[in-house]
């Protein structure tokens, strides 16, 4: 086997959702270096490609600090039986795309995801452009680059714009100048977790039990342990008003002391608990705390 041959079949392959040049593809490039990118047209099918073994990870946004959670993949999340082993946070720079041969003053409509199209209200409403819901924001790009019309125009990236030959009419004109969106890395459960140390942060899967104040009791145990719960959030299962089910992100290790007794604490409450993800804290909270 020849060199190139070897160091092409140890490349780290990237599954994301979305086209190439959307948000997710941006996060990849940005956050795993000389990666090979793979493209999927859904979270489950960028997903599946990891526990298949098709990919070594998936990058998958889960919260927008304007839009909120990003609920698809919060309900992928308990079933993907994937572990979470990295969080990166990027700020997202909306772009308004064009033809080579347009300008803000020809452009009349513009075509983007639904969740970009309201992150730009303020801009759309100053410039008099309607809007046209599109599948996601690099497709949308590339419909806008097939069509040629200066008369239309994307919201979506700058990589977008670069990818599919667009022109960048307007830079960063999202409502939210701090709009970031939030990504996990998920993957494979690694046989040895990351050591102990500073800023890691556990992320758990949780059932409680049915009986009266069991989430006010469950949740007692952190608490009382100084263990700081920096996510927590809900899911119905199959259907039930009854059976709910709970992912948070705590700060600490599973194996610190406190961290270990709360969760002891939180067993006793529950039906189910299950440790999916062990990662260091993103260096963009200290900077945003």
């Amino acid at each position: 086997m020849h060199v190139k041959e070897i160091m092409k079949e140890k490349t780290l392959k990237i599954s994301f959702q979305g086209a190439l040049g959307s948000y997710s593809h941006q996060a990849s490039t940005k956050f795993f270096k000389d990666a090979l990118v793979v493209p999927c047209e859904s979270f489950e099918e960028a997903i599946e490609a990891v526990r298949k073994g098709k990919v070594d990870k998936a990058i998958l946004p889960v919260d927008n600090s304007t839009y909120g959670r990003v609920a698809d993949i919060h309900s992928l999340l308990p079933a993907s039986k994937l572990f979470i082993t990295a969080e990166y946070f990027l700020p997202v720079d909306i772009c308004m795309l064009g033809t080579k041969s347009s300008s803000l003053k020809t452009v009349t409509s513009a075509t983007s995801h639904p969740v970009l199209l309201g992150q730009c209200k303020k801009f759309l409403k100053m410039h008099k452009i309607k809007t046209i819901a599109g599948y996601d924001t690099a497709g949308s790009a590339r419909l806008i680059s097939e069509e040629n019309d200066k008369f239309k125009g994307a919201l979506a990236s700058k990589i977008a714009a670069k990818i599919y030959g667009l022109k960048v009419l307007r830079a960063n004109v999202q409502d939210n100048k701090n709009n970031t969106t939030r990504f996990l890395v998920m993957e494979k459960k690694p046989k040895i977790l990351i050591k102990q140390q500073k800023k890691v942060i556990t992320s758990i899967l949780f059932q409680v039990r049915n009986i009266p104040a069991a989430l006010y009791k469950a949740m007692g145990g952190f608490a009382t342990n100084n263990v700081n719960m920096i996510k927590l959030e809900s899911y119905m299962l199959g259907g039930s008003f009854e059976a709910t089910q709970f992912f948070a992100d705590i700060q600490g290790h599973p194996e610190d002391r406190s961290v270990k007794r709360a969760l002891d604490e939180l067993g006793y409450f529950t039906n189910m608990l299950d440790v999916i993800g062990v990662y260091r804290q993103s260096t963009f909270r200290d900077k945003n705390s």
